[in-house]
């Protein structure tokens, strides 16, 4: 249908201010591509400049078929006319070829082209999403311009409305998920102590593939755990969220041990993306009156123990059994251990025994290393919170930079009564 613009208006700028395509390439440089069915060819330049300077390129479409065709990456903004006819897909529905623009082209600025008497079938097509309309009676090259520059800036608003509306909802998913990683330890009635620090080795990331638990039964037993999933991803971190929630689930239930384990290895593997992920976990029923343990390793690095006026030292590893996941009949025997009157016991994962001692190049910094670090602060006369923070942040300093692997260490203390 025609489009009644002056073609002195729409027209190539004089030949005193010409300047190739080539030398405004820029910022400046829009492209529109106009679909509407005038054989006459209304837009037949092929380029306009306002008196902005910007230079708007111009291409014609007949139908939204070639439309289609032309409807490349450089593209800024489209001009459709309502009037197009569309065929019997259209049916009855007046903003027909808009919507089929808006199907092909949801990155781009969309203009639509109405008569002057029809004001509301242009209101509603911006309610369907175009970002303006234009008057076919009014429109002219200024106008014309300006409307495009205008509905692409529109355009990349919208764009940065919805990213941040995204970045919200991801944020909001990751507050949810650290939840389920980093959960209220449930002590309630229980004498000891409880200290937690989480850091994941991802860049800008909230979560990683540690996670760990404690909860007190109603018999008095204080279980406690800390494992990792191999890997650093989201996927990695959910499936520890729902190991954690499975550990806690069967522990409530009664399981301890071996049964335990291996319920959670039937849990980890239906819900692991392939049969390469396996998960590490160390678990510690500490008992009633809080002067012995029993202690499962599943491929994970034994926890250590501070008692009062004795070096901190590492707890028996030597009956461990394999990860979880590595092995279908797999069993995980449940080792006894002595805990005493007085002690802290710190569980970890071995984000914080992998880093460097000295720097890049250097060796790791080892459970031997990692065993002299907190004895050297407990004799600085750090404890809980403290001690914790200390140990991530020197841990960190000694590797020469943020740490590749996660982090996760909790710590348990007790003390006598009266102490």
């Amino acid at each position: 249908m025609p489009v009644p613009v002056p073609r002195q208006r729409v027209s190539s700028p004089a030949p005193a201010a010409a300047t190739t395509v080539a030398d405004t390439a820029g910022a400046t440089d829009l492209v529109l591509l106009v679909i509407e069915d005038d054989p006459a060819g209304t837009f037949t330049v092929p380029e306009l400049v306002d008196a902005s300077g910007t230079r708007v390129r111009i291409r014609t479409a007949r139908n939204l078929t070639e439309a289609e065709r032309l409807l490349t990456d450089d593209v800024h903004c489209v001009l459709v006319d309502l009037a197009l006819p569309t065929g019997p897909s259209g049916g009855d529905d007046p903003l027909a070829a808009l919507r089929h623009v808006l199907r092909i082209a949801p990155r781009h600025a969309v203009l639509v082209l109405a008569g002057s008497g029809e004001p509301e079938l242009a209101a509603e097509a911006v309610r369907a999403g175009a970002q303006d309309h234009l008057f076919r009676e009014e429109l002219d090259g200024p106008l014309l311009s300006r409307a495009i520059r205008y509905a692409v800036e529109r355009k990349r608003a919208d764009s940065v409305q919805v990213k941040l509306a995204e970045s919200r909802l991801r944020a909001q998913e990751n507050a949810r998920l650290e939840r389920g990683l980093l959960p209220t330890p449930l002590l309630q009635g229980s004498d000891l102590r409880f200290a937690a620090r989480y850091r994941p080795g991802r860049s800008r990331a909230l979560l990683g593939g540690d996670f760990y638990d404690t909860v007190r039964t109603p018999d008095g037993t204080v279980h406690a755990m800390i494992g990792d999933v191999c890997g650093h991803g989201p996927d990695e971190a959910a499936l520890g969220v729902e190991l954690r929630i499975a550990w806690r689930a069967l522990t409530f239930a009664g399981l301890c041990g071996d049964e335990l384990l291996s319920t959670l290895q039937q849990v980890l593997e239906h819900e692991r993306a392939n049969d390469e992920i396996f998960a590490t976990l160390c678990t510690v029923d500490i008992a009633p009156d809080g002067r012995r343990a029993g202690l499962c390793l599943a491929g994970h690095p034994s926890p250590l123990i501070a008692r009062r006026g004795r070096a901190a030292q590492l707890l028996p590893y030597e009956d461990g059994g394999p990860a979880l996941g590595l092995l279908p009949r797999a069993r995980w025997p449940r080792r006894q251990v002595e805990l005493g009157g007085s002690w802290s016991l710190m569980m970890y994962t071995d984000g914080l025994i992998e880093g460097r001692s000295a720097g890049p190049g250097s060796p790791r910094l080892g459970q031997d290393g990692m065993v002299a670090m907190i004895n050297d602060q407990l004799a600085r006369g750090l404890q809980g919170e403290e001690l914790l923070e200390a140990a991530v942040t020197q841990v960190r300093e000694l590797n020469g930079g943020e740490l590749t692997d996660d982090v996760a260490v909790l710590l348990l203390d007790r003390a006598p009564r009266g102490a």
